[in-house]
């Protein structure tokens, strides 16, 4: 568990601008959870506001719930995140509810975001392993992904959240979901924990190519 939390200013300043200024045009900047659930992030509001915010770079938030988004809308965002998990432990422990109730909560603030003219993307967490839940069934997540599609999201993000996912096990699943899905609506989302990042370069690229985003 994290202890140390850093400054609303550090975070802006040696995060989000210096990444602005490298040149990156979508910079994922904080997310509007709970202070009673997540503490660090408590500086969400003062993180947005003292972004030097580049006019070619969009800024998305994340956000679990309407309550959330409503928070988020007071600074003058253009994008939200909202996400859910293959893994019902996962989104138990990540967001306090069930996958079902995940998509609950989803329909209002899709709607709230969408007429306020807020571009909304989808995340998918855990579609190769949870680190909650040895054993689930990883199928739903393309039902999952086409589910946030259909309900007014622009893209979604399918993450290999714990970074354990072989070469072979990524092919697969992305093969599974390529026929029933645009590739061009779909993201990667991966991770080095246990320095697999690499990955993503022996993957056969006739499967990936079309996606959108590789992270």
């Amino acid at each position: 568990k994290e202890t140390i939390t850093k400054s609303s200013g550090i975070n802006a300043e040696y995060g989000i601008d210096k990444l602005s200024e490298c040149g990156f045009r979508t910079i994922e900047s904080t997310s509007f959870v709970s202070p009673k659930w997540v503490p660090q992030l408590a500086d969400c509001k003062d993180v947005m506001a003292k972004i030097k915010r580049n006019p070619n770079t969009v800024y998305p938030v994340l956000v679990p719930n309407l309550k959330g988004l409503e928070n988020a809308m007071t600074c003058n965002i253009t994008e939200i995140g909202i996400f859910t998990a293959a893994s019902e432990a996962f989104c138990k422990k990540n967001i306090n509810c069930s996958i079902d109730e995940s998509f609950e909560r989803f329909a209002p603030t899709i709607h709230t975001a969408r007429e306020n003219g807020i571009n909304v993307r989808g995340y998918v967490s855990c579609i190769v392993r949870c680190p909650y839940q040895v054993q689930y069934r990883h199928e739903p997540w393309a039902e999952f992904s086409e589910k946030l599609l259909e309900m007014g999201c622009y893209e979604v993000s399918l993450g290999d959240t714990i970074g354990a996912g072989t070469p072979g096990e990524i092919q697969t699943l992305l093969r599974d979901i390529l026929p029933a899905l645009p590739s061009d609506k779909l993201a990667l989302h991966c991770h080095d924990t246990y320095g697999r990042l690499s990955l993503i370069f022996t993957w056969d690229w006739r499967v990936v190519s079309g996606y959108s985003t590789v992270v």
